[in-house]
Order: structure tokens, then sequence, then C-alpha cells
């Protein structure tokens, strides 16, 4: 998982390649250069020969070219990590594209099957956790593996025996590190997965923050975070205790590594074969290739966690998209005859909920849906919409089975007002203009007052230019539910669907709404669900729905004549 997860990233750092470039070469020369330091100390600690006997004709000049190298060292070092930084970013910043580009084309199934707190997780948490990792890497392993390999070159072109003394000892922290790294990185993927599900319940507990203190249910929702903190806690400790180890093992075997050095290297020196100056190269060149594995054992636990959010974040990239339909027809001008023919569908296989539903709608028609909680009318809308595609039959817009148009041609015919309002942060006049953003300043008034949102919208600080945040903190449910008309109203589409959408608001301004929508549907094939049906009297055809199936349909006047389910919903509301 770990290898396959790696080749993924490495796919996108492939895109910046010049940085990557550049970060390799100067991490070689810089690597160079720093192992070259030792070999110019060594060389003028041979020209100390005894009290007094000090060549300083020859020392000044190596002290002078050690002074140089240090400064070319110190200015590669940060030019290479600038390129790491940029490459670290960037990479990032295309992941997080990437993942939010693939929510905008995933299936309406898997945002309503997935919390909205855990994906926020991945995109945000999982990749700022990311970039640490990622970062640490590029700074710290990256280079350690150039200097680790520069190093044994020196080593062995010095004296081959001692380099072959290192090499045997290196493989036993190569096998501790490995064997920590295999049993670590499901303890970080568990750490993620509850970080996720614990980003996700505050987001829900804050946003129905009303509710919680209605039903004083603080304390519970309290002792509910605790307890996933609490999990969260072990599970991150557990995963840090074992990663840990990493260091204090590494730190052991390397310190045998240089007292091998050390002793095989005196053996050397006694016999005459190394100067004490070559020694004393060796004796650095022990402690520079001994540090790289310091710094990975202390970079590890970034790193171990860095995959494994990378891992999420691409499981969320990899997640099925629904099928291209570009190559599809485009609706151009519509009469509006809808048809649906023995449709049949459910969320769930095991669990039916609309079964072999026929319904011929002629253009201009208002067809209204209403029945209990659960009944199918909301879903009807979502098949009309696309946003589900059914699992038997068909339905039709001017002949044509919907599956055949594009989504987007589809939806953009469809004018869509729901129960749940939706407002963007941005400007009122920004939030109207949603569905149509060339739209002037007069054609947006005009909508606004139509449906009588002109006069709160001019009591707001900055009328049309007052800023609102994505909860419309400031207004209330009805008034960001006549913003959400405004929208439909402005666009004027050829076909309505209306899922409750005056159910926020006063009967009073209801009744004037009810009067616009009247005359915006003129003309215009509409689809209106509600439980209210004083706000359907009107409609040409009203199909009464229950469990999935259309029980009744008539005009009102003929279903209150049926003395039916329908008679029973009307007497409930008025009787």
């Amino acid at each position: 998982m770990k290898t396959a997860t790696l080749k993924k990233v490495l796919k996108y750092i492939k895109a910046y390649r010049i940085s990557t470039a550049i970060s390799i070469v100067t991490a070689a020369v810089s690597a160079f250069l720093a192992l070259m330091i030792p070999i110019k100390i060594g060389a003028a600690i041979d020209l100390i020969i005894d009290k007094g006997q000090v060549d300083f004709n020859s020392l000044m000049p190596l002290l002078g070219q050690t002074a140089v190298m240090l400064t070319i060292t110190a200015i590669l070092q940060w030019i290479m990590n600038d390129a790491n930084n940029r490459i670290v970013f960037n990479v990032v910043s295309d992941l997080r594209k990437s993942a939010f580009s693939r929510i905008q084309k995933l299936p309406l199934s898997f945002i309503d099957s997935n919390k909205s707190g855990e994906i926020v997780s991945r995109v945000i948490a999982d990749a700022e956790q990311f970039t640490d990792g990622l970062l640490l890497g590029f700074s710290q392993l990256f280079t350690g593996v150039v200097t680790i390999i520069c190093t044994l070159g020196f080593m062995f072109y010095i004296n081959y025996i001692i380099a072959l003394v290192v090499v045997i000892l290196t493989p036993l922290s190569l096998v501790c590190a490995n064997f920590i790294s295999k049993h670590t990185y499901k303890m970080f993927l568990k750490q993620a997965e509850i970080r996720g599900e614990m980003t996700s319940y505050a987001d829900e507990m804050i946003v129905n923050m009303k509710m919680v203190m209605a039903y004083s249910k603080g304390e519970d929702c309290y002792d509910n975070f605790k307890e996933i903190n609490q999990r969260l806690q072990k599970c991150s400790v557990k995963a840090t205790f074992f990663s840990s180890l990493t260091n204090p093992t590494t730190r052991f075997i390397n310190a045998l590594v240089y007292a091998a050095v050390t002793l095989t290297g005196a053996i050397f020196a006694v016999g005459g074969s190394l100067t004490i100056g070559g020694l004393a190269i060796f004796l650095s060149y022990a402690s520079q290739y001994t540090k790289p594995f310091n710094e990975i054992a202390g970079v590890f636990t970034e790193v171990q966690n860095s995959l494994v959010c990378a891992q999420r974040l691409f499981n969320l990239i990899e997640t099925p998209i629904e099928k291209s339909d570009d190559s599809k027809k485009e609706l151009g001008n519509i009469d509006g005859d809808v048809s649906l023919q023995n449709v049949c569908f459910s969320y769930t296989k095991s669990k039916p909920l609309i079964t072999d539903f026929s319904l011929d709608v002629k253009a201009g028609q208002h067809i209204a849906i209403v029945g209990p909680t659960g009944c199918g009318k909301t879903t009807l809308i979502n098949l009309l919409m696309r946003f589900y595609d059914v699992d038997s039959g068909c339905i039709k817009i001017d002949g044509v089975d919907i599956r055949e148009i594009s989504r987007e041609s589809l939806r953009r015919n469809f004018g869509m007002v729901l129960q749940d309002t939706w407002i963007k942060t941005g400007t009122v006049r920004e939030n109207i203009a949603f569905g149509m953003p060339n739209a002037t300043d007069e054609q947006i008034v005009a909508a606004a007052k139509a449906v009588h949102a002109h006069g709160f919208i001019n009591r707001l600080p900055n009328g049309y230019d007052t800023i609102l945040t994505d909860d419309g903190a400031g207004l209330s449910q009805g008034q960001k539910q006549l913003l959400c008309i405004c929208r439909v109203m402005l666009c004027k589409p050829p076909m309505l669907i209306l899922d409750e959408a005056t159910s926020s608001i006063d009967t009073r301004t209801e009744r004037r709404i009810s009067r616009a929508f009247t005359k915006m549907m003129n003309g215009r094939t509409s689809f209106i669900v509600a439980h209210r049906l004083a706000t359907v009297r009107d409609a040409d055809l009203i199909l009464v729905m229950r469990d999935g199936n259309v029980v009744e349909k008539g005009s009102h006047d003929d279903l209150i004549k049926q003395n039916g389910f329908y008679k029973q919903i009307y007497d409930s509301q008025f009787m």
C-alpha cells in the first residue's frame, strides 16, 4: 500500500522536473562539498607536526578553501530548500485541486452516503499533514540518502577495508527501521480515520448548535466528543510510541558503526598505513554517515503519517465519478413534455421505493405532488434532475430519454427551489445572480421585486452589496428562501421544480409569492412538491403518492369528490 501511494506521489512530483532537478543537483553538490571539508581539515591536521612545527604557508590556503566551501555549501542548501518548498506546496496544491475537482464530479449517492466533515477532513487536514511529511521527506530524507551515498564513496576511495566495516553494519539499521515501519503504518491509518471522524462530528455539532442547545444536549455531545477524542489519543500515543523506537534503535546501531570505524582506523593508524589526519577524516565521515540515519529516524513519524494521509486523499481522488456525458445530446428550445414510463427506483436494492411509476405531462402543465413524508416525492424530483438514474423504465423530455441528454443541458432547463436553502459567501447580488452571472442590476432588482425580497434587501446594511456568509447569518430562514426563489425568477428556465419552496415563509408573503410563481409558471411545465395543500389547489393535476406509488390523481375538486386518501390529508389540514 505504501509503495503504491509513493508511486502516485512521484507522478505528481514529475510535473515539477526543473525544481526537482535543481534540488537533486544542489543536494549532490552540497553533499560533495560537505565531504570535501573533512579532507581539507585532515590535511590541515597533518600540517601540525609538533609544538612550534606548523606549516603555516600550507595551512592558511587550506583554511581559506574550507571557508569558501562552507559558504558555497550554505548557499546551495538555501537554494535546495527553496526548490523543495516549491515542489511540496505545488504538489499539495495540485492534490487539493484534484480532490475538489473530483468532488464536483462524484455522483450524489457518494455525497449522501459520506459525512461532509469526513470529506472536508481529507481535503484540508489530511492534505496539511501530507505537506508536513513531504517537506521533511524532501529536506531530510532525500538529502540524507545523497549524503550516505557520497560518504560511502569517499570512504571506499580512502580505505576500502574500513568502508567495508561500515557497509556490513549498516543493514542492521535498515532492518530495524523496516520492521518498525510495517507495524506503525496501520496505526497511523487508524489515527487518520479517527481524526476524520472527529472532524465530521465537530462539524455536525457546530452547524446544528441551535438544536443541541434547544434540547439541552450539550453534555451528551461533549461526552460523545470526549469518547472520540480518547480513542484518537490512545491511537496517536500508540502509533507515536512504536514509531519513536526507530530513533534510539538507529542511534544505538550508528554508535556501533562509529565505534567500529574508530577501532579499525586506530589499528591502521598505529600500523602506519593511516595518518592522524586520515583517521580524523574517517571519524568525521562516520559521523556524517550516521547523522542522516538519525535524522531519518527523527522524521519517521511524520513521513509515515504523511503517507497515510496521502492514501486517504488518493482514495477520494480515485473514487469513481459519474460517467461522462459530454458527447450526449444538448437540449435546445424545448416544449416541456415530460413522460415517465414504468419507472422503478430504490436507494437500497433490498428496499424498493418507486415501483412501475408512469406519468404523462403535457407542456405547460402544473403538476403537484403530495403525500406523507417518505412516500417518494423528493425522490421523483431527484430522478427528473438525474441526480440519480432510474433502475428501470425511462424518463423522457420531448420524447428524448434523459439518459441520452447531457446532465448539464438537462439541468440548465430546470429551475429548482428546494426546502433547504443554500447561501454562498458573497454579496446579495452575487447570490441572486448565481445561475445567471451576466445578469444586469436591473434584472436582479426586478427578480427581487417579483418575489417581494426587494424591501428587506434594501434594509440590509449595504443593500444588494451586503456580504453574506455561507450560513446566511443575519437573515431569517424565510429571507434566505426568498433569495433562493430570486435565483430561479431571474433565470426563468422552461421547466420548474418547486420542492416545498415556500415552507419557511409566512402565509401573507406566501400568497404574494404564489402569485409571482403563477405568473412565472405561465406556459412552463412545473412540478410542485408540497405538504400544505393550499399551495397546490390550482394545479392542473395533483398526484397523491403513497409508498412510492401514485394512489390517486386528478384535480383538487375531483380528488375531494373521490373521498380517498387525498381527502383524508385535506381534512387533517383544514377540518
